[in-house]
């Protein structure tokens, strides 16, 4: 089973976070985690965020992102969203 945790974060304090799990075996992980991506980005009601290099490099060494405002193209109103991989 493939689990994604994403939480929303404000002045280092939790505001919101789900888990997105995807039991598929069809899926390859790259595909688990953006469709798992969306999902939270529907319930979360974000737009996708933008994968920069920084990003790319933190989640193959970590399994954890962060996405910053810089990597949104609307305006949010929290400090970043963190994706970390919890299970595969």
């Amino acid at each position: 089973m493939f689990r994604l945790w994403a939480k929303i974060f404000t002045n280092n304090h939790l505001i919101k976070d789900i888990v997105i799990c995807d039991e598929s075996t069809t899926l390859s992980r790259t595909q688990k985690i953006f469709a798992a991506i969306d999902k939270c980005c529907v319930e979360f009601d974000l737009s996708k965020p933008i994968w920069l290099d920084a990003n790319i490099t933190d989640f193959k060494r970590y399994d954890r992102v962060r996405f910053t405002k810089d990597n949104f193209i609307d305006s949010i109103d929290f400090d970043y969203l963190e994706i970390h991989v919890i299970e595969e």
